[in-house]
């Protein structure tokens, strides 16, 4: 595939996420939309682990569309193909499950989802645990950051083996935390 073509593939993606995300805010202090967060994602993936799988950077942009939107898998195959659908799949939490459950079940999940699955996980932490480190959510305690920082490092360490790159850069924001890897 060509450059131009793989270009246009990711804009047609970008474009489809922000549709998607349209009305959606972070819940920090600026209320950020929602977009800059799978943006970012995809942007560690190929500026920081240097991700060039197409795939890949698709299924970083798309990665939260079933869970926080109306769109569905059967939907992104349909749009994006079979693998991108499935990659979003392994990284989509169960919404019907509680929180804790959710949590546990990612732990749990992680040593055992594909490589290109993996990659998007990391990459989704590492952009979450320097939000966290750069503003605190609205109705968050420092308590309650830290906790997620537990475990996010519990997650990761079911990704080891992955992108020594992003793995090194999540190792260090742990480490400046207190929390073992």
């Amino acid at each position: 595939m060509s450059s131009s073509s793989t270009a246009v593939l990711l804009l047609e993606t970008v474009n489809f996420a922000a549709e998607k995300h349209r009305n959606q805010r972070r819940k920090d202090p600026d209320a950020t939309p929602y977009i800059n967060h799978p943006i970012g994602v995809a942007r560690i993936l190929s500026h920081e682990g240097g991700i060039t799988d197409l795939e890949v950077l698709q299924a970083a942009l798309l990665h939260d569309t079933v869970e926080d939107t109306d769109t569905t898998f059967d939907e992104l195959e349909s749009v994006f193909g079979p693998t991108v659908a499935r990659i979003v799949q392994e990284v989509t939490d169960d919404g019907s499950l509680p929180k804790e459950e959710r949590k546990r079940l990612q732990v749990e999940h992680a040593p055992h989802r594909s490589h290109q699955a993996k990659l998007v996980k990391l990459a989704d932490k590492l952009y979450n645990l320097r939000d966290l480190n750069r503003c605190t959510p609205t109705g968050w305690t420092a308590e309650r950051v830290q906790e997620y920082f537990v475990w996010a490092s519990r997650v990761a360490k079911g990704l080891r083996g992955t992108n020594a790159a992003l793995e090194e850069k999540l190792q260090q924001l742990f480490w400046e935390r207190g929390v073992e890897l």
